[in-house]
């Protein structure tokens, strides 16, 4: 749960000013806007973030920058700050895939630019690289948003503009978080496109409708017609229902609402609402303890 002082801080340093740094890094490989180094350091001198929320590097596309740089030399200085845990060292605050590229190209020296930055800084300019990157998939770049929103108190709207992204677009990434697991992993693996997971959203088994797009390889437009079809549906493997239900729709209005809060809070949101009534009732359904507390936090602030 992200604290008053952090919530209090807005974007000031914290993401406007690195934006300056990151944007430039984003075009690393292109040789854009390339800045001038501080210092070339060895490359034993340098160290990766430990909390870099990144895992994972395509040793193919690795393999075509160490080719890049081993002809060109490292064009965009990596960005990096004095390493907190050893003295004379450097530590990566933007740029580990140039690092680990340069050593597989043999480098002795990489140029680097120094900052100031404190460690959670370090995490917020990990998060902004990674989502600044062209290979993210959804479910990536969606946590991506999620953590800057909750961690660090920074509102769509805000993200949009510094990011360069339409509101919509966040919103409807974050969205997609609300998919159960099996769901998301179809998504990580590439076999389910962001606007197939969203068509799913809002029905009612999305892991069973999932199952099906993929086998019958349908498209998004396809996807929509299903879930319209199956709202109130137990969709068994086969397409047909189990257990036919038609309960009132809900109206547009409603589910751009649920969709608002489910973004803005990163938990599912369900209002039932009957039309022309003034009562109603909101679910929020939390995955986790820590987004139990976050929620309680909200409630009692």
């Amino acid at each position: 749960m992200a604290s008053k002082k952090t919530q209090q801080r807005g974007l000031g340093r914290g993401l406007s000013a690195l934006m300056a740094d990151v944007g430039d890094d984003a075009r690393a490989t292109a040789g854009d806007g390339a800045k001038h180094p501080d210092l070339m350091v060895p490359v034993e001198k340098v160290q990766p973030n430990p909390d870099q929320p990144r895992r994972s590097f395509d040793q193919e596309l690795l393999q075509d920058l160490a080719n890049s740089i081993a002809e060109k030399g490292v064009i965009q200085p990596l960005i990096v700050r004095m390493n907190p845990r050893r003295e004379g060292e450097y530590e990566i605050v933007a740029g580990e895939r140039r690092w680990r590229a340069a050593q597989m190209a043999k480098l002795h020296e990489i140029p680097v630019l120094v900052r100031e930055f404190n460690d959670t800084e370090v995490l917020e300019v990990a998060i902004i690289e990674n989502i600044q990157r062209a290979d993210l998939n959804p479910v990536e770049e969606a946590t991506g948003y999620n953590q800057l929103m909750h961690k660090f108190g920074h509102t769509q709207e805000k993200l949009a503009e510094v990011l360069g992204k339409s509101r919509s677009h966040i919103a409807n990434c974050v969205r997609l978080l609300n998919l159960p697991e099996e769901v998301l992993i179809f998504l990580r693996e590439g076999k389910l496109s962001s606007g197939h997971a969203r068509a799913l959203i809002t029905a009612e088994d999305p892991a069973s409708l999932a199952r099906q797009v993929i086998k019958k390889n349908l498209s998004v437009r396809e996807t929509e017609k299903l879930a319209k079809t199956a709202v109130g549906n137990i969709f068994n493997e086969s397409g047909t229902t189990a257990k036919p239900r038609r309960p009132a729709a809900k109206d547009a209005d409603t589910m751009a609402l649920e969709g608002d809060l489910a973004a803005n809070l990163g938990m599912k949101v369900t209002i039932n609402h009957a039309s022309g009534q003034e009562n109603g009732q909101i679910t929020i359904s939390y995955d986790t303890l820590d987004q139990l507390d976050k929620l309680c936090g909200l409630l009692s602030s």
